[in-house]
């Protein structure tokens, strides 16, 4: 496996494939003078990079045999660019995987059309924002990787070509700390589902939701040792742990107040002010009193005396010289209405012109806003997180410096209030109903940015919901620990970008779909939609038979559009299924539903169980 990449995003990648699957791994940086901010990963390990610069050469007993083999190594480069000369140093042209993480698009697919070229047999793996180009991207790079096979240069191989974008790896997880308290989420086909942690009444069993992952750590009840948590117990196990908490799968909701939806016309009462309005609707009535009143006293048809009255608001009837006393009052009040009718006009218009103007403008919060979320910052990450929270219908201010901030513009599109300002002068929290709000997301490429909203924010309301997005390890767990500490009562979290897309791309790197990964106390697992087709533990196998307790499980089956561009045939049972609302999947499958090699299903598993179904032999270490 070859990592190339200029954050700490790569250095994440590399410690993943060497440590949870023990791949040989080749990561390549630039140069350490470019100043590359390396994430710590834990205190028993200086640096990520000192951590890969050891080639370490781990090994393991084979069964009955007693000899050892090499089962992860890892090497660093240093290039200053993923040139075509950087790339054949660190053997892409005989890697099996390669992944291209810059921060920069460009260099990533200037960098994948070299390589594909190189070796039309490599499996891609692309961090790209630009998901549009992504999806043009990754066409591409697959139509050359099969006219390869085709000529006989990629027989046998998984030349597949994988776009990912940490910002939407990362998003869900943040927008579901914010709501639902919680980043423990994964989003596939529409949905966003959570792990809830429950803990169940005494001698209660906790309710399995739509599939029970884990059974949380415990004290043993025969020798008092702690019992460590369990992945994806089978159902006897979870009998057997009666009153021991447990994470079980569910839905994301929200129940506060939503915003309307962002609408792309103006609506009509948005155009004139409420003041303006009843300006208008009295000078109607006035109209409509003069008409009323001529018909009266001149006896002529009411059409006739509707249309006389509007002569005279306008001014351009002939003066009632020798007509009745009545009919000369009633014009002469006519024409004082068709004065102050003129003023009330020219608001009118000025306010309609002004209204258009700024329907592309930022709006401010609303007045008596409350239960929402501030969102500070809108760049990369900022933004997906925005469009995530919008698409629950979620309300939403944002707070940014920048005017040319990359997400002002989905802002303005979305119609979110947005306060310009510095987030750490004073005020501008304010500006954002702070004091109102459900929680506070600050997610800024600054941790002391970061920090000190937080920190600002808690002095204004002690019992915020905080999300923070911190990128060292060390200094989010001091920050999370003091900020528990002194507001125990509040719910505080703290979040590294890196760290929760690496296993995305881990994943990818592997040949298979990554969905998200969920961490469970000190273990992860990962959810993968998997082609059944192709797997000696998944193909032809019931539900029930192809559950391996500890490894992995089959939570639903994939009912939309097959590999061929079909629809993907139902299960042919009777028993009824619990599809969720606007999804594809089917839930809640039972134990005799035989899976068959057209079915594509989403299963949880551990990091090592989906090594294994990967035909791989992962690093047995603690903690995998």
């Amino acid at each position: 496996m070859v990592v190339c990449g200029d954050d700490g995003l790569a250095h994440r990648l590399a410690a993943e494939l060497r440590g949870v699957y023990g791949e040989q791994v080749t990561l390549v940086v630039p140069p350490s003078e470019r100043g590359v901010r390396m994430p710590a990963v834990g205190r028993a390990r200086a640096t990520t990079a000192a951590l890969l610069d050891r080639v370490v050469n781990a090994t393991v007993n084979r069964a009955g045999g007693g000899a050892a083999e090499p089962v992860g190594t890892a090497q660093v480069m240093a290039a200053a660019e993923p040139t075509e000369e950087a790339l054949g140093a660190a053997g892409v042209a005989r890697a099996t995987a390669l992944a291209l993480v810059y921060d920069d698009d460009e260099t990533n697919i200037r960098a994948a059309l070299t390589a594909r070229r190189l070796n039309p047999r490599l499996r891609l793996v692309l961090r790209l924002y630009n998901r549009r180009l992504g999806q043009h991207i990754e066409e591409l790079l697959d139509q050359a990787a099969a006219l390869a096979a085709g000529n006989g240069d990629g027989s046998g191989s998984d030349a597949s070509t994988t776009v990912l974008s940490d910002a939407d790896t990362a998003a869900p997880a943040l927008v579901a700390t914010a709501v639902a308290g919680t980043s423990k989420v994964v989003q596939t086909d529409g949905l966003l589902l959570r792990a809830v942690e429950r803990t169940p009444m005494v001698g209660q069993l906790a309710e399995p939701g739509l599939a029970t992952l884990a059974l949380l750590s415990a004290d043993s009840a025969e020798n008092g040792a702690e019992q460590g948590p369990e992945l994806l117990p089978d159902g006897a196990a979870v009998r057997a742990a009666t009153g021991r908490g447990t994470v079980v799968l569910e839905q994301v909701s929200y129940a506060g107040p939503e915003l309307p939806p962002a609408r792309g016309a103006v609506a009509f009462a948005s155009l004139f002010s409420r003041r303006l309005r009843w300006s208008l609707a009295g000078m109607v009535g006035c109209v409509l009193a003069l008409a009323v009143a001529l018909w009266l006293v001149t006896g002529m048809h009411p059409l006739s005396a509707f249309y006389l009255t509007l002569l005279d608001l306008f001014a351009i009837d002939n003066p009632a010289i020798g007509a009745s006393v009545g009919r000369q009052i009633l014009q002469l009040l006519s024409g004082l209405t068709g004065l102050l009718l003129l003023p009330v006009l020219l608001a009118a218009v000025l306010e309609a012109l002004g209204t258009f103007r700024t329907t592309s403008a930022l709006r401010k919060p609303p007045r008596g806003l409350g239960g929402h979320v501030v969102l500070l910052g809108l760049g990369k990450i900022g933004t997906r997180v925005l469009t995530r929270l919008r698409e629950l219908r979620i309300p939403v201010v944002c707070v940014e410096s920048d005017p040319e901030a990359r997400g002002m513009a989905t802002a303005r599109r979305l119609r979110v209030p947005v306060v310009l300002g510095d987030v750490t002068q004073e005020g501008v929290l304010e500006a954002a109903k702070i004091h109102r709000a459900h929680a506070l997301l600050a997610v800024t490429s600054a941790d002391t940015t970061n920090l000190e909203a937080a920190l600002y924010a808690r002095s204004v309301r002690p019992d915020l919901r905080v999300v923070l997005r911190l990128y060292d390890d060390d200094f989010a767990t001091a920050v999370y620990r003091t900020l528990r500490a002194a507001h125990p009562r509040a719910s505080t979290r703290s979040r590294s970008v890196s760290h929760l897309a690496a296993p995305a791309f881990a994943g990818a790197m592997m040949g298979r779909q990554i969905l998200g990964a969920i961490p469970v106390e000190r273990r992860v697992l990962l959810f993968a939609a998997v082609d059944v087709g192709g797997h000696a533990q998944l193909d032809g196998r019931t539900i029930a038979e192809a559950f391996r307790p500890g490894a992995w499980r089959v939570l639903a089956l994939d009912t939309g559009t097959s590999a061929s561009g079909g629809r993907r045939e139902e299960p042919a049972t009777e028993e009824a299924y619990e599809d969720l609302p606007g999804s594809g999947l089917v839930w809640d499958l039972p134990d005799s539903y035989v899976l068959r090699g057209s079915d594509r299903v989403v299963l949880a598993a551990t990091r090592t169980g989906l090594a294994e179904l990967l035909g791989r032999r992962p690093r047995d270490r603690a903690g995998a």
